[in-house]
């Protein structure tokens, strides 16, 4: 075996160290919450030494910063892929209930975002991160929007494209919080889907 060989094999067990350290440590923080979970912990639950989480972490709190953006990223994603689907005309009543179903499946990853909200307000560093994804998700939705008009009329008091994506992420927040103190997935994502619809149209799933 080369040494170019022997480096690689050295690369990939690193980078499935750190996955399994990060799902572990998703589970402990969604379980415990992130001020209440010990290296040793997350150590434990993925099976690893503390050796292997400080060849990859300097602190915890690196760990769930790394955990935050990487789920935070994927969800992104997913959401412009299936805002990206229809064509130059906006299915709005489609739409919805494909991000709907992106947004809504994991109440874990609520409890855990909500941790990392808290540890925000306390830290501007981590406030920067969560605003940039905030920002990232509802640049995804504006660009959408965007793209739809002269095809698809947003009604008039959201206002531009910009507009109408905030009220999305707000309206998405106020679901959110009343899904981690009700845990039902199912509601939150009907009222979800009557929200942005009426927020999109005129109200009748026709767009305004």
């Amino acid at each position: 075996m080369t040494a170019q060989d022997k480096a690689r094999r050295v690369t990939k067990r690193r980078a499935r160290t750190r996955a399994n350290l990060l799902d572990a440590a998703f589970a402990v923080f969604a379980a415990k919450g992130f001020g209440r979970v010990s290296i040793e912990e997350v150590c434990e639950a993925a099976g690893y030494s503390r050796g292997a989480f400080y060849s990859n972490f300097a602190t915890l709190d690196e760990l769930f910063f790394a955990l935050y953006q990487e789920r935070a990223d994927l969800i992104a994603a997913q959401v412009a892929d299936a805002l990206a689907l229809d064509g130059p005309d906006l299915d709005v009543p489609a739409s919805v209930d494909r991000v709907t179903e992106v947004l809504l499946l994991d109440v874990d990853w609520l409890l855990v975002k909500t941790d990392f909200l808290v540890h925000a307000a306390r830290d501007p560093a981590v406030a920067h991160a969560l605003l940039d994804h905030r920002t990232r998700l509802r640049e995804a939705i504006a660009d959408r929007l965007f793209r739809a008009r002269g095809h698809t009329e947003l009604p008039a008091v959201l206002g531009d494209a910009d507009g109408a994506a905030r009220a999305v992420v707000a309206a998405y927040d106020g679901v959110t919080t009343q899904l981690l103190l009700d845990k039902d997935v199912d509601a939150a994502r009907t009222w979800l889907g009557q929200l942005l619809t009426a927020l999109l149209t005129d109200g009748s799933g026709t767009p305004a």
